[in-house]
């Protein structure tokens, strides 16, 4: 996320997000802990702290919310909270950041997103070993 003023720009993101499309499920849950909205939708980025996650309808700021998040051959149930939400045409884009994330599911994100960025550094320079 981009904060600042007078054409300043800062990144508040403790975590690289590489781009990446993957399936999920969410479900809601308000103040009380009351079950809400339960969707399907799919993420733009991942990373080991937090998602950006596209639905068809908005998500209110500050609920938690109950994710399943298939990365590869893995499903990683995630608990987030909704820190903001956009639109564009008519998608939501909707900013989470992880508060609970169980072991076994931490690792596996880790080894996506580490993989991703060995990709992506690949892609990026071809050839740079011959420098």
């Amino acid at each position: 996320m981009l904060s600042g003023g007078a054409g300043m720009t800062t990144e508040r993101r403790r975590f690289i997000r590489p781009e990446s499309l993957n399936l999920l499920d969410y479900l809601v849950v308000d103040d009380e802990g009351q079950q809400g909205e339960y969707a399907m939708g799919r993420t733009l980025n991942v990373s080991k702290g937090g998602i950006l996650m596209e639905t068809h309808i908005p998500l209110q700021v500050g609920r938690q919310v109950m994710i399943t998040l298939g990365l590869e051959d893995n499903l990683v149930d995630i608990m987030g909270r909704i820190v903001y939400t956009t639109n564009d045409a008519s998608m939501y884009q909707n900013g989470i950041e992880f508060f609970h994330v169980a072991e076994n599911d931490r690792l596996i994100i880790e080894r996506y997103t580490e993989a991703f960025h060995s990709k992506y550094q690949e892609e990026i320079t071809p050839g740079l070993e011959e420098i």
